[in-house]
């Protein structure tokens, strides 16, 4: 832990909603070992509870198996937890899957979020954190893209959900005097991943050790960062903010999809070939270039373990296939 002889939290209640899931799990790590009370309130849709297995034992933490549509519920759970803090993570983590499911997006992201504040509001629980993306800028045309880069215009609904939820967020802070930290995560990748290229290329390869197919024509670059480092950031921003914020979490670069390809295959399967399928997007939605200014994260005094996005994307491959 970086940052873990700075922070004490023993006297903070933390809920954590989607906090089974891949950020939520590494998040509740970080906490419960700064000695936090951490409600988790996940309906394991996307989340595993093995990851949360290990801290049975602590009387620190409590599960509460709840879906977030589920208002009436919710609400009540908030109450008898009384948090201090909120932390806002669950979400449709599919951003492809909204294509075909248009409704998705609107209920487990807008919507979602809707009952969190509201839930909130009625708890007077009165800070909120949560986890946006850089979806919400779309193909932005400053790179790397500052957090007060405009007009913002979300390719997929996946993002516009995101930046409807940081609207809401905003509003009620405004009016009932909430706090939020919004902060508009690079790719994340590592510990606990559970779902992203790194994976499904992984997954291809088990099925069809001959050919990898890759969407798009492997030029696509992003920003990754890692969770550990996500988590951290996310909690020393809030430390050192006396203020809202809202703040990108990424690394220095970028790391082409090709890149991550030929890594996998070098591992898993030296002899397979990469088919591209030849376009600039991998798929409609998609933001083919996607690179977050870390100023402002930096200035805050965030110190990352893995300082560039492929620093980042080669750990979580060690993760998952394997040196």
């Amino acid at each position: 832990m970086i940052y873990g002889a700075l922070m004490d939290l023993s006297d903070t209640t933390f809920f954590v909603t989607g906090g089974a899931g891949f950020i939520g799990s590494n998040l509740v790590e970080r906490l419960l070992g700064y000695g936090a009370k951490v409600w988790v309130y996940d309906n394991l849709s996307s989340g595993n509870y093995s990851f949360l297995k290990p801290f049975e034992g602590s009387g620190l933490f409590k599960f509460v198996k709840g879906d977030i549509l589920d208002f009436g519920m919710l609400s009540k759970t908030m109450k008898e937890a009384k948090p201090d803090v909120v932390v806002h993570l669950a979400a449709n983590p599919d951003v492809r899957r909204g294509i075909a499911e248009t409704k998705l997006d609107l209920e487990q992201g807008t919507l979602a979020t809707y009952n969190v504040l509201e839930a909130m509001r009625l708890a007077n629980s009165k800070e909120i954190l949560f986890s946006s993306s850089s979806t919400v800028y779309g193909d932005a045309k400053v790179k790397p893209t500052p957090e007060h880069y405009g007009p913002l215009k979300p390719f997929s609904l996946y993002g516009a959900s995101k930046l409807a939820s940081e609207g809401l967020i905003t509003a009620y802070a405004h009016l009932f005097g909430f706090r939020y930290y919004i902060y508009r995560f690079a790719n994340v990748v590592g510990k606990n991943l559970t779902h992203g290229v790194i994976v499904d290329f992984a997954k291809k390869l088990e099925k069809n050790k001959e050919e990898l197919e890759v969407l798009g024509n492997g030029l696509q670059r992003k920003s990754y960062i890692d969770v550990e480092d996500c988590v951290d950031a996310m909690l020393l921003v809030r430390e050192k903010s006396s203020e809202s914020e809202i703040v990108n979490l990424a690394t220095i670069g970028q790391t082409p999809v090709r890149r991550i390809a030929e890594e996998i295959v070098a591992r898993v399967a030296p002899n397979a070939k990469i088919r591209y399928t030849g376009t600039e997007q991998g798929w409609p939605g998609d933001i083919a270039n996607t690179w977050l200014d870390n100023t402002k994260m930096l200035e805050l005094g965030v110190k990352l373990r893995y300082k560039t996005s492929d620093e980042a994307v080669l750990h979580a491959i060690d993760l998952v296939v394997g040196k």
